[in-house]
Order: structure tokens, then C-alpha cells, then sequence
């Protein structure tokens, strides 16, 4: 069982609307349920992103160590199994 800790926040006005809408419309039970599904949607980026570098990353190693294909020969394989 995670532990949970109280935090108090500051939002701009905006903000707050959208979260109290949120609860009002019944698509939450809370403003904490609202947040944290929001925190959860951000973490999910931040690992997205993470990866992405990682893929940028390896892919600029492959180029620098001649690991490439002819643009052109990829094109016609890639027009050839989707065709």
C-alpha cells in the first residue's frame, strides 16, 4: 500500500476551473483524483520523452558508426512489403 502525503498547492484561477469542472461534470470524485491523473499523464510524458531520447541517442551512435542504409534502397523495400 503506497503511502499518500498531503500537499498544498497554488494554481493560477485557470487552472483551478479545470480541475473543479472536472469534479463537477462527474468524470472524478475529486479534485486529488483530478491531479493525480494529471501527475500520472505527466509522468507518462517524462518516460515517453526518455525513451524518444534514448532512440535519437542510438540512432545518431548507429549513423556516426557507418551503421546506415541508402535512403533510396529503404524507400523501395519499404514501397515493396506495403504495396
Amino acid at each position: 500500500m503506497q503511502i499518500a502525503e498531503k500537499l498544498s498547492i497554488t494554481l493560477p484561477a485557470e487552472m483551478v476551473k479545470v480541475i473543479r469542472d472536472k469534479v463537477v461534470s462527474g468524470a472524478y470524485s475529486s479534485n486529488s483524483e483530478v491531479i493525480r491523473e494529471a501527475m500520472r499523464g505527466w509522468l507518462e510524458r517524462e518516460q515517453l520523452l526518455k525513451n524518444l531520447d534514448i532512440a535519437i541517442a542510438a540512432g545518431i551512435s548507429d549513423a556516426e558508426a557507418g551503421r546506415v542504409h541508402d535512403v533510396e534502397a529503404t524507400r523501395d523495400e519499404l514501397k515493396r512489403r506495403f504495396s
